[in-house]
């Protein structure tokens, strides 16, 4: 019997100003839309999440593909990852220069290779090879993150680089298809002014994304290293997997960030019965959700 489609997605958690508001919201909007509509005709979870966030990199309103942060030499450095639920298959990508849509390649990778994960020229390699054009960094560049770093690198400047106030606008889907098979997708630019080859908890399997069938699919965003350290993706799965709803778990796992390593951030998750679960410890965070029944989309959630 076929299972009723639910898609959840991210864009961000962090102190985001008023008038960044409604870019966020629509970018998450459109996001969904295309999500849904892979969804909606039959489609995997898997080509679902993979066009939602292919929608954000494109949105120079994120932290990924275009309009991304720059690190410290002022390029784009860019990781993403992508699972399946259903056979537990991965691609990630890590530090790439010259992908538009890091989450492509990554999809060629799960697809494709017998590898997970592929880092830098060697990433870039096999998207050529498998079809994926590159671009110039500097077309991945744009005049207000040029502008950005400037301010950040002045002597004067004090704030402290992982501030929720500093913009954490990594993106991320998770979605469930008719067949009743999970997938969750994360991307992102990392953090600003990061040291060249710094990867973030993103495109790191557990960390910034995880999906099986058999707990749930979790995408998160926020200040990166502290989620790592928690393996922060696979523990909420795992809090499923023992029983408990996304909700409840997505919330524990904001607790469990502040409480354990004083972390900020936001998470979506969504479990093959179909409950999802969004939290978020910082002052806002973009997410939508659809589903048969409903949808929505906000930039501030508080259960």
């Amino acid at each position: 019997m076929p299972t009723d489609p639910v898609l959840v997605v991210h864009g961000g958690a962090w102190a985001m100003p008023d008038d960044m508001v409604e870019a966020h919201i629509r970018g998450v909007q459109n996001a969904m839309a295309a999500g849904w509509r892979v969804l909606d005709r039959g489609g995997s979870a898997l080509d679902a999440v993979e066009e939602a966030v292919v929608i954000m990199e494109d949105d120079e309103t994120f932290d990924a593909g275009r309009g991304s942060f720059l690190n410290r030499d002022g390029k784009v450095q860019l990781d993403a990852l992508i699972m399946d639920g259903a056979t537990l298959r991965a691609g990630g990508v890590g530090c790439v220069e010259h992908l538009r849509n890091p989450v492509r390649a990554a999809r060629k990778i799960l697809s494709e290779s017998p590898h997970v994960y592929f880092v830098g020229e060697g990433a870039e390699r096999f998207a050529a090879e498998h079809g994926i054009s590159l671009c110039q960094n500097e077309d991945l560049i744009i005049p207000r993150e040029i502008e950005r770093l400037r301010q950040y690198q002045a002597p004067q400047h004090g704030d402290d680089l992982f501030a929720p106030t500093i913009s954490h606008d990594t993106v991320g889907a998770v979605a469930l298809d008719r067949d009743g098979n999970i997938a969750a997708a994360t991307s992102t630019g990392g953090t600003l002014n990061k040291a060249p080859g710094r990867l973030g908890d993103s495109s790191l399997i557990g960390c910034g994304c995880y999906a099986n069938n058999e707990s749930a699919a979790v995408s998160t965003t926020g200040w990166g290293e502290p989620i790592m350290k928690l393996v922060l993706a696979k523990w909420t799965a795992d809090r499923i997997a023992a029983g408990n709803l996304p909700e409840w778990s997505a919330q524990e796992a904001m607790n469990y960030l502040k409480q354990r390593v004083n972390g900020h951030g936001g998470i979506i998750v969504l479990d093959p019965s179909g409950h999802i679960g969004i939290a978020h410890n910082t002052p806002r965070m973009a997410w939508a959700y659809k589903t048969v029944q409903k949808e929505e989309a906000g930039i501030e959630r508080k259960d």
